[in-house]
């Protein structure tokens, strides 16, 4: 490995361990928050989907700011653009700031995952690609997997907003990394004279948006209904039209033609059903865990409950590919989301007297469930394409991704106001469930 590729590969995964930490550290420090900065019930929710739904809208477009521009600036700037969201919402007084900056790192995020991976993926000799962008996803992975801990530890011993201001260092020393590297472009990058598809991009934002915005809306359908229709029916309306301006664009942000395949379908689905059940999991658990109704715990008690999720998460999620080779991907994917199901039930049990050993044996299952699907569901996705084909659809298996964990938190909100956290657990397994169902159409040969 020559010292260009070592500093391209060590800076992007120092920065996708800072990313995928922040996804799950705010998790245990939102009670915190909410006391602090006064968050209202729908600025918690928002705090979290701020992220993921500009993340979801902008992750589709992120990929080509790379082949346009150049991995390395790409990755520099949504470097450069997630530490500033770090630092409005470290500073934070108000609601506003906080959910303004939140919509910050979510942009910031879309430009450099995409971004780091295509620099990543460009600068490692043939020999060395797999190991490299192994690596990458690795240390993706443990962010995500350590988050709850890192963040309910400096909550606890150093406050909340040490969580953001360490992103700081983290992302001058990745962004100094690649700046000390040459300009690496990404291969197979769009002529630039190639139209953009901004109509296929607003249209997809507005469905995004507004569906989420109706999930939110759901606790107030008696009180105020156009609060739940509205969004709906814009939702339907930008459903509609961007099938319409895809189907007759020349170069369409969304191929259609990728919905046809069933094994993308089946590795969409499944892929944003366990993003699903993780976010909302993770968010209300703790919201439930740090409340007097529920165990009435501190932000590092609460991320140490999570530390068998975490770990069967990581660990599972590393050995996917082997297990998926032994007993085939459909049982593998099955099983996994017959695990959600299962889990859900326990942790559930835990939470009505069954005590804290029942709650790790709850997490753990959970976390062996969700890391099959977490690490296969792309897979399943892309190898349904062609290799021309991958960067488009990395981007909406990304997209719906993130939406995925954005209609979880919604969704969770709705299910939280009519049962308690026990009707979150219910809604999760309930898509463990689908997702158990879906896997049986996944092609043995897959």
């Amino acid at each position: 490995m020559t010292q260009r590729t070592a500093s391209v590969l060590w800076s992007s995964c120092l920065a996708m361990l800072a990313v995928g930490a922040n996804s799950t550290a705010i998790m245990a420090a939102l009670p915190n928050m909410r006391a602090e900065l006064s968050l209202t019930s729908a600025g918690v929710e928002w705090a979290v989907n701020s992220y993921l739904v500009v993340s979801a809208g902008f992750i589709v477009v992120g990929g080509r700011a790379a082949d346009r521009f150049g991995a390395r600036l790409a990755s520099i700037v949504g470097l450069a653009l997630f530490g500033i969201g770090s630092c409005m919402i470290a500073a934070a007084d108000a609601q506003a700031a906080l959910l303004a900056g939140r919509a910050l790192q979510g942009l910031a995020a879309a430009v450099a995952v995409p971004s780091t991976l295509a620099a990543v993926d460009t600068s490692a000799h043939s020999e060395r690609r797999a190991a490299a962008i192994g690596a990458w996803t690795g240390f993706l992975m443990l962010g995500f997997s350590i988050g709850p801990l890192v963040g309910g530890t400096l909550t606890h011993f150093t406050g909340w907003r040490v969580i953001f201001w360490s992103n700081v260092p983290l992302m001058l020393a990745a962004i100094a990394g690649l700046a000390c590297t040459d300009p690496v472009t990404a291969h197979g990058s769009p002529s630039k004279s190639r139209r953009a598809d901004w109509i296929g991009f607003v249209l997809l934002v507005t469905l995004m948006v507004s569906l989420v915005f109706g999930l939110h809306a759901l606790p107030h359908a008696r009180a105020a209904p156009f609060l739940v229709v509205g969004p709906f029916v814009l939702a339907g309306a930008a459903l509609f039209l961007l099938l319409r301006v895809e189907t007759r664009a020349a170069a369409p942000l969304v191929d259609l033609s990728f919905f046809a395949r069933r094994g993308f379908v089946m590795g969409l689905a499944i892929g944003s059903l366990s993003m699903f059940s993780i976010m909302s999991l993770l968010l209300y658990f703790n919201l439930y865990a740090q409340s007097r109704e529920g165990f009435g715990l501190t932000a590092l008690e609460a991320g140490a409950c999570l530390l068998p999720l975490s770990a069967a998460l990581l660990a599972l999620a590393l050995s996917a590919p082997a297990l998926a080779a032994r007993i085939g991907l459909r049982n593998a994917m099955r099983g996994g989301m017959a695990l959600i199901a299962i889990a859900s039930g326990v942790i559930g049990l835990s939470t009505a007297g069954g005590g804290m050993v029942l709650l790790a044996i709850g997490f753990f299952v959970m976390g062996a469930g969700l890391a099959v699907p977490y690490a296969l569901a792309p897979r399943l996705a892309l190898s349904a394409l062609s290799r021309g084909q991958a960067g488009q659809g990395s981007g909406i298996v990304n997209a719906c991704t993130f939406l995925g964990g954005s209609c979880g938190v919604a969704g969770g909100a709705s299910a939280l106001a009519l049962g308690g956290f026990p009707a979150v657990l219910i809604m999760i397994a309930l898509a463990g469930m689908i997702g158990a169902a879906l896997s049986c159409w996944i092609s043995e040969s897959a």
